[in-house]
């Protein structure tokens, strides 16, 4: 490849990182919205984590996770998350 075409490249990767630091601080400031619910949070903090993969992958120029993988991953994490409130809840130790 040239060196224009280098530069395009990293020129195009450079817009594409601001966008999308522009959406995560949009999406960060969107989270202390009150009196929507848990399930538009629930929606913003998975745009955040999917936004935050594409940043890694990006900048790293190599392939992590994939979409599956991640949100299988979030689904975990979620899964702990509710039983362990179910069982603060219950006034159980965990």
């Amino acid at each position: 490849m040239s060196t224009p075409d280098l530069k395009s490249i990293e020129g195009e990767r450079q817009a594409l990182l601001d966008k999308l630091t522009t959406a995560q601080s949009a999406l960060h400031g969107s989270l202390h919205a009150r009196g929507f619910g848990e399930t538009p949070r629930a929606h913003l903090e998975r745009a955040l984590a999917h936004i935050h993969e594409a940043q890694v992958i990006i900048n790293e120029t190599k392939s992590l996770r994939t979409v599956p993988q991640l949100v299988d991953d979030l689904n975990r994490i979620e899964r702990v998350q509710d039983e362990f409130n179910r069982c603060q809840f219950k006034g159980q130790r965990v």
